[in-house]
């Protein structure tokens, strides 16, 4: 069953779901995305930003650590993770933590 697609807001709770998980692939020597005959190699925000999803934190938790991590406009981080995150969404590689719950 494919998951439902998600639409990610700040109150949304990321998480990959079963079929991903973010691995540092030693062959590569970088972060990937391994899924099912998939495999996505995200840059290093995107990857700092996949740590941070793990289901517990919603979308202006994580916003918020970056923007005080990098000194940063909220407003400006906040527009490129939500995109970020969607465009993941919507590739099937992010889910919503509730949707993962038995």
């Amino acid at each position: 069953m494919a998951p439902r697609r998600i639409s990610v807001s700040e109150t949304s709770r990321p998480v990959l779901p079963r079929h991903a998980r973010l691995k540092f692939d030693d062959t590569r020597q970088r972060w990937v995305i391994l899924a099912p005959e998939r495999v996505l190699a995200p840059d290093e925000i995107a990857v700092e930003i996949l740590q941070l999803c793990d289901g517990a934190r919603d979308v202006a938790a994580i916003i918020d650590a970056l923007a005080a991590k990098y000194a940063a406009g909220r407003a400006e981080i906040g527009h490129d993770v939500i995109a970020m995150l969607q465009d993941l969404a919507d590739k099937g590689f992010l889910t919503e933590a509730r949707e993962t719950a038995p």
